[in-house]
């Protein structure tokens, strides 16, 4: 692909903590009402152009970001600077639980009067977002790339396997009927440099095959490893240096090593030990790789930015699966209904809270009142699916010199981004997962099998014959930007 003038790069960063005392956080089955913050929430924008191409890409500390308020962000973004990325702009969320809500959320509980609304903190991110991107544009300036590998120990497959075929996430590893762990781990850490005209590093994009989740059963707000990288870096290189954090196919990861048990000299990565050692191990990363980046810079890369809409595959319920899922939600609920089995299920998730020295999660996603919620998600996507077969997303993809980064709105299991990864042209390839929008997990084909939490119909809208289709069409995306 030909290109006729210097890439311009320009960052900017904004505050999306909330200022108020008390906020409800994202990410469990449970209502967690925050009693502080760990550390602040950012969002960081990256603005680029090169000729009459531009993209912008925007990294927010949340656990997600739903598809209608990622519609809002670019229509005020598009209000903000007119004409200047015309959909060209890639939301991406680190997936920490230790964040506001972004939308109404579990239907299971009533929002509480002490915290602001949703509909508050989108307010307060749009207006902080707007800032960040404009910010961005302003500062543009010319530009050099180096995309680098190099490697960190952060994440590992969070699904336990056993005898009988079932798996279960964050399951016991010290049962006799134990027989390994699902899927594999991702170590590699995918650097993307940018440097002035003098080569001087002004920023970095580090993705990350890991959702930022140390903290996620604290009540703290937290922007987790990530945002902790992303302040050590800046105490590293200056004030002005600039860290987009992406999350890589991550969705059968997190930052425990589960077949270990929790022995040992590293922390359980249940808390802020945690999140120091994590963040460490990555600030070694980018240390090692900035030297043999800076020897290799690119002064004028490609860029390039295609989005499109795909249709995927639903994940579809048989008869027979509906049929056994409405006899076991009117078993269960025979046994204890819904309402007295949420409050029994709260209960035990705060005795479990107050064990000393636990570990989490403290909440099973084998009790009843989880067991009802799987059957009556399966009925619920039964009645649903006729008028609505298949799921639409958007799908970005990014030339920026020899690197590649492409987007999903799933919690995408680890073996999508190998694929995607391994049959790549690019040189390195970003894979980011909970990006314009959120769809739930997309488990693999002895992920469905195994079934448990992460793998089943409640948890996300696209199954195995889905993500087939979702790497292809990646694939053919990429190959687009090579061609």
């Amino acid at each position: 692909m030909k290109h006729s003038s210097e890439l311009l790069a320009g960052w900017g960063e904004a505050d999306i903590t909330p200022d108020a005392p008390v906020v409800e956080l994202m990410g469990q089955y449970y209502q967690r009402l925050s009693r502080g913050v760990h550390s602040r929430l950012k969002t960081t924008a990256l603005a680029l152009e090169q000729g009459d191409r531009r993209s912008a890409m925007v990294s927010l500390d949340c656990a997600m970001i739903p598809e209608d308020f990622c519609a809002r962000l670019e229509n005020a973004v598009e209000k903000r600077l007119p004409g200047v990325f015309g959909g060209r702009i890639v939301f991406n969320a680190i997936h920490t639980h230790s964040a506001p809500v972004m939308h109404a959320w579990r239907g299971w509980w009533k929002p509480s009067e002490e915290a602001p609304s949703f509909e508050e903190y989108r307010d307060l991110v749009e207006g902080r977002v707007l800032e960040a991107v404009a910010a961005a544009w302003e500062r543009r300036a010319p530009a050099g790339t180096s995309a680098v590998l190099d490697y960190a120990r952060i994440g590992h497959c969070r699904r336990a396997v056993y005898a009988d075929g079932s798996a279960e996430m964050y399951g016991r590893t010290d049962r006799e009927d134990f027989v390994g762990m699902e899927g594999g781990e991702d170590s590699g850490v995918e650097l993307l440099f940018f440097f002035d005209e003098q080569k001087q590093p002004t920023g970095v994009i580090v993705n990350v095959a890991c959702p930022s989740q140390v903290m996620e059963a604290t009540y703290l707000v937290s922007s987790d490893f990530m945002g902790a990288l992303r302040e050590k870096l800046k105490a590293e290189f200056g004030p002005g240096f600039s860290t987009l954090c992406q999350v890589g196919a991550g969705g059968c990861q997190s930052p425990r090593d589960l077949s270990r048990g929790y022995r040992g000299a590293e922390p359980d990565f249940w808390g802020p030990e945690g999140v120091e050692v994590a963040s460490n191990r990555l600030l070694e990363a980018v240390r090692r790789a900035l030297p043999g980046a800076a020897a290799a810079v690119d002064p004028q890369p490609v860029l390039a930015h295609r989005r499109r809409k795909i249709s995927l595959p639903l994940r579809r319920v048989s008869d027979a699966d509906y049929r056994a899922a409405r006899e076991e939600m009117a078993r269960l609920e025979a046994i204890r209904n819904s309402a007295d089995a949420y409050r029994d299920f709260c209960d035990e998730v705060h005795r479990n809270e107050k064990v000393p020295g636990r570990p989490g999660p403290h909440d099973s996603k084998l009790h009843h009142f989880v067991l009802i919620r799987n059957a009556e998600a399966v009925v619920k996507r039964y009645e649903q699916q006729p008028a609505a077969p298949e799921h639409e997303m958007d799908l970005h993809a990014v030339r920026i010199g020899r690197a590649a980064i492409v987007t999903s709105p799933f919690e995408l299991f680890l073996e999508y981004g190998q694929r995607i990864k391994a049959r790549s042209p690019a040189e390195s390839t970003f894979v980011v997962q909970l990006a314009n929008g959120s769809a739930g997990y997309l488990p693999g084909a002895h992920a469905e099998e195994h079934g448990g939490y992460g793998a089943l119909v409640i948890n996300g809208r696209v199954g195995s014959e889905g993500g087939a289709l979702l790497v292809a069409e990646t694939l053919r995306s990429i190959g687009e930007l090579w061609a």
